[in-house]
C-alpha cells in the first residue's frame, strides 16, 4: 500500500511539471519568435517482488510475486522547432526568418561580459550610429562574424541611418542600389547542443556545429511564436484532471492504511 503512496506522488509531481511547462508556454504566446516546449513521462524500471531477504527466485519471474509500477518520472522536456505564423509590420528594421536558422548577436550581461547568442527573434531597431541592434541594445552581427562566432565592432551590421535600405531574402541589405553589409544567419547541425539561455537567446553547447543556414530573411515581418493558446489551455484541464486523480488515489491509499492499523490491529 506504501507503494501505492508512492505511485501516486511521482504522478502528481509529474504533472505539476508539466504544468510548469504549460504556463511557461502560455506565459510566452505573444514573445516574438518564441518556441514552445512540451514534456515526455516514462515510467521507472518494473522490478520483480519478492519476499524480504529472498533471492533464490530473482531471475525467475514465474516464481515471484510478479512486477510491480514503481510510478512515473519526467522522460524529457523538448522544444517544438516547427514555424511559427509571420505577422506584417511594415517596419524596415523588423525580420523573420522562413525556415530553419538563427540570428546571431554579440549578447552582453550585467557584468560587462560579451559572448556570441542566437535568436529567431528579427524586431531589431537601427540606433544613431546605424548599428543593427536588438530592442535589449545588444548587437546583430554580420554573416562573417556568426559563421566564425566573432563579435567586435567589425562584425557589427552598420548601415547608413539616414539612407533607406532594402533587405534581400540572403540577409544582404542595400542602400542606393549598393551592398552594405549581410545580416548573419546561421543554422545548428545537430539542435540537441541547443540551450535556452533566457531572454529569448539560445546558447551554443560546446560540442555544437555552426553551418550555414537554408533561410530566407522576410523585411517589415516579425515570426509569432508557434504557441497554440487553445491547445495549451486543453493541455491545462487535462494535466489538472490527472493532479486530481492522484489525490484521490492517496487518499484513497491512507483510508486504507489507517483501517489497517486501527482496526485490524485491534483485532
Amino acid at each position: 500500500m506504501v507503494k501505492g503512496l508512492y505511485t501516486g506522488y511521482t504522478g502528481m509531481v509529474n504533472e505539476q511539471r508539466r504544468m510548469d511547462v504549460m504556463t511557461n508556454n502560455l506565459a510566452n504566446s505573444a514573445t516574438t519568435g518564441y518556441k514552445k516546449e512540451a514534456m515526455i513521462a516514462q515510467a521507472f524500471d518494473e522490478r520483480l517482488a519478492i519476499k524480504i531477504k529472498d533471492t533464490s527466485h530473482l531471475h525467475n519471474a514465474p516464481e515471484g510475486i510478479g512486477y510491480i509500477s514503481l510510478g512515473t518520472k519526467v522522460g524529457e522536456t523538448y522544444t517544438n522547432w516547427d514555424q511559427g505564423a509571420f505577422q506584417i509590420t511594415d517596419k524596415d528594421s523588423d525580420v523573420a526568418l522562413a525556415g530553419k536558422g538563427f540570428f546571431a548577436i554579440e549578447f552582453t550581461n550585467k557584468a560587462g561580459e560579451t559572448s556570441i547568442k542566437y535568436t529567431r527573434d528579427g524586431a531589431f531597431v537601427v540606433d544613431v550610429d546605424g548599428y543593427l541592434r536588438t530592442v535589449d541594445g545588444d548587437y546583430v552581427l554580420t554573416q562573417d562574424g556568426a559563421m566564425n562566432s566573432q563579435g567586435g565592432e567589425d562584425n557589427y551590421v552598420q548601415i547608413d541611418p539616414n539612407l533607406k535600405y532594402q533587405i534581400s531574402p540572403d540577409g544582404t541589405i542595400r542602400q542606393n542600389g549598393e551592398e552594405v553589409t549581410t545580416i548573419g544567419v546561421v543554422d545548428i547541425e545537430d539542435y540537441d547542443y541547443i540551450n535556452k539561455y533566457g531572454e529569448n537567446l539560445y546558447d551554443l553547447i560546446d560540442g555544437g556545429t555552426i553551418i550555414e543556414s537554408e533561410a530566407s530573411v522576410q523585411q517589415g515581418m516579425l515570426e509569432a511564436s508557434n504557441v497554440n493558446v487553445i491547445d495549451e489551455m486543453v493541455s491545462m484541464i487535462t494535466i489538472a484532471r490527472a493532479y486530481e486523480a492522484g489525490q484521490k488515489m492517496i487518499q484513497t491509499e491512507d483510508s486504507t492504511l489507517e483501517k489497517t492499523c486501527n482496526q485490524v490491529g485491534n483485532v
